[in-house]
């Protein structure tokens, strides 16, 4: 674990650790030695909390990969989100006091615990903590407006390379390779978040892969050209994709056709 100590067999974390896992400043007031929230460990497909269950805690992610989804009268899933480390779930439980998504672990994960009613008296005494605590809410709902804004603006091709962008950008911050990383959500689930069969998440995929934007080996991705990725509109057909390949290799002495070059400008 990254941050936290054991006491009577658990991982705690302290007010301070807590903070600079969220990215904000630990509020000076609080002596945050004392003050300890606890660590859970959740096994991959564990379901951290279900839609209706009462709600009484706030979850952020100490290391894994999550879901979060809606599920209907069907039994249908619907990708909300993807948490991961630094992330907060469970916001969606303080208006009705009941959670209305379900979050499930992708991966073997570790979660810290912020009882609400704790976090509550802590914002009444220290004003400064209560802020920066709406502050990150408020993140939580920038990212999924962007997501929402993003989805109707987008092309299919456009959307899967954003999302891939997006991680690569997540994965660094993180201290990981933002060049080379692995899945954790099946493509059926980025299809469900992006709002993309798995059919043309799995085409496109192999597109970015034909063309060198992307290396793809099952679940692995690299990342070859990642400012094409972030200006991508929309790939030209297949047959015409093949045809400025086929050109391109034919030209003795030639350079390879850079990525860039295979994208439609429309």
């Amino acid at each position: 674990m990254e941050a936290g100590r054991q006491r009577q067999g658990r991982l705690w974390s302290n007010l301070k650790e807590v903070c600079d896992l969220l990215h904000i400043p630990a509020a000076c007031t609080i002596a945050t030695e004392e003050l300890l929230f606890q660590h859970v460990q959740f096994k991959t497909g564990q379901r951290i909390h279900t839609i209706g269950q009462p709600f009484d805690t706030l979850y952020i992610v100490n290391s894994g990969f999550l879901k979060t989804v809606l599920i209907d009268e069907f039994g249908n899933e619907q990708v909300l989100s993807f948490p991961m480390k630094g992330d907060m779930l469970g916001v969606d439980g303080i208006h009705t006091r009941h959670y209305s998504s379900e979050a499930v672990a992708l991966s073997d994960c570790d979660l810290i615990l912020l009882p609400f009613k704790k976090l509550t008296a802590l914002g009444r005494i220290h004003l400064e903590l209560e802020n920066m605590m709406y502050g990150v809410m408020s993140r939580e709902l920038v990212r999924e407006q962007a997501m929402i804004g993003m989805l109707g603006a987008l092309s299919a091709e456009a959307r899967v390379a954003r999302f891939l962008v997006s991680l690569a950008e997540r994965f660094a911050q993180m201290g990981y390779s933002s060049k080379l990383f692995n899945l954790r959500m099946t493509r059926h689930e980025i299809g469900s978040y992006l709002g993309l069969t798995l059919e043309t998440v799995s085409r496109t995929l192999s597109a970015f892969n034909e063309i060198g934007l992307i290396s793809v080996d099952q679940r692995t991705i690299g990342i070859k050209d990642a400012e094409a990725l972030k200006t991508l509109r929309r790939l030209p057909p297949s047959r015409a994709r093949a045809r400025q390949q086929a050109t391109a290799k034919g030209k003795a002495g030639a350079e390879p056709a850079a990525p860039a070059q295979l994208l439609a400008s429309a």
